[in-house]
């Protein structure tokens, strides 16, 4: 049994973790901005990123800290630069203060093309950040993460689910189910210094990944039904996105900056940064994947 400090517990990713975390037997002291029913097991620690004195507490004693936390979505650089960049430094400087070497970093694949998009450029610098600590630094760049309670990926079932699939120009992607990620950020707590300074992708075993017509097409399986898909070009992506942005506001889900994230054409997990098979594997064949997660937004009222 370890003591995991884990941020970004009430998220999708990061409260997935936590079920696998207590249910391994360890404990874990997970930040949150808001009050939490009590869970045995788990010490809530009232805070954000910004908070000093929280994150102190969050990392006392610790024997590992998982830092999931971050923004996917902000009104400018300096939203991002704030979430990603600064949130990770605060969570470092804690870490290193309280002696706390194991730190488990979980960036994304946009780190790769920083000059991309502005959510790319502050995972880059947070990587960057994480790799200069001193700590016993691992990051983990899951692709694009799928499973119950995620709301990035239901517009997407959504579509499924009427029958027709908006896509952006042709390309690849890779994708992982939230319980395969959590996994492998629980493998990597226990394997301590046997995987330091390295930089894993992982994702869900298929080769090269998907197709975005193949993967829309696995939605459609999923939600039981035949799908169409249009590929729109990259214009009428960005146009659509700058659209959203002045009708929702802030809660617009396609930005401009996103738009560039989504028109890129490999988002693959790269072969030679896959974890080794002695530390993890995925378990969820991700068409059975779909269709759970299809399954549970319908009994939660979601699709």
């Amino acid at each position: 049994m370890k003591v995991i400090a884990l941020t970004g517990a009430t998220g999708f990713v990061g409260s997935t973790l936590l079920d696998r975390a207590l249910a391994a037997g360890h404990d874990v002291r997970a930040l949150t901005r808001r009050p939490q029913p009590h869970r045995d097991g788990v010490s809530w620690i009232a805070g954000a990123l910004d908070d000093h004195a929280a994150l102190a507490a969050l990392v006392d004693g610790a024997d590992a800290v998982v830092h999931v936390a971050g923004a996917v979505n902000a009104r400018d650089r300096a939203g991002f630069a704030a979430a990603n960049i600064a949130g990770t430094e605060a969570v470092v400087d804690a870490a290193r203060t309280a002696g706390v070497m194991r730190f488990i970093h979980v960036s994304s694949l946009a780190a790769r093309e920083p000059a991309l998009s502005d959510y790319g450029w502050s995972k880059t610098g947070a990587e960057t950040v994480v790799m200069g600590s001193g700590l016993d630094w691992t990051i983990v760049r899951p692709p694009a993460i799928y499973g119950p309670r995620d709301t990035e990926m239901l517009a997407m079932f959504t579509m499924a689910a009427r029958g027709l699939v908006l896509l952006p120009p042709a390309g690849r992607m890779s994708v992982i189910h939230a319980a395969d990620l959590a996994n492998l950020l629980l493998a990597l707590v226990d394997g301590g210094r046997d995987y330091v300074g390295q930089v894993f992708e992982p994702d869900d075993g298929r080769p090269n990944g998907w197709s975005h017509r193949g993967f829309a097409r696995a939605l459609g399986k999923g939600v039981g039904r035949s799908v169409s898909t249009i590929s729109m070009p990259g214009w009428l992506v960005r146009v659509a996105a700058r659209t959203a942005r002045i009708v929702r506001r802030d809660k617009a889900k396609l930005t401009p900056d996103r738009a560039a994230y989504f028109c890129h054409p490999d988002w693959t997990a790269s072969a030679s940064r896959r974890p080794p098979s002695d530390l993890w594997t995925p378990t969820v064949e991700t068409q059975r994947g779909l269709a759970d997660t299809a399954k549970w937004y319908r009994a939660e009222g979601w699709l």
